[in-house]
């Protein structure tokens, strides 16, 4: 299971410079992960500021 960004990214770009897979990168509006890459080690959820990045179901 990998994580998601939601819509409450403010783009501050925490989670993009955390990710040790760098699954991370910017997406039309917001930052979005790429579930091939995503390890699911959750340190970029530690980071976020608002609390955007949630576990996918």
């Amino acid at each position: 299971m990998t994580h998601v960004i939601t819509d409450e990214c403010i783009v501050c770009g925490s989670c993009e410079t955390e990710c040790p897979e760098n699954a991370i990168s910017m997406g039309d509006e917001h930052y979005e992960i790429d579930p091939e890459k995503c390890k699911d080690n959750a340190a970029c959820v530690e980071v976020c500021p608002v609390d955007a990045i949630v576990k996918q179901e």
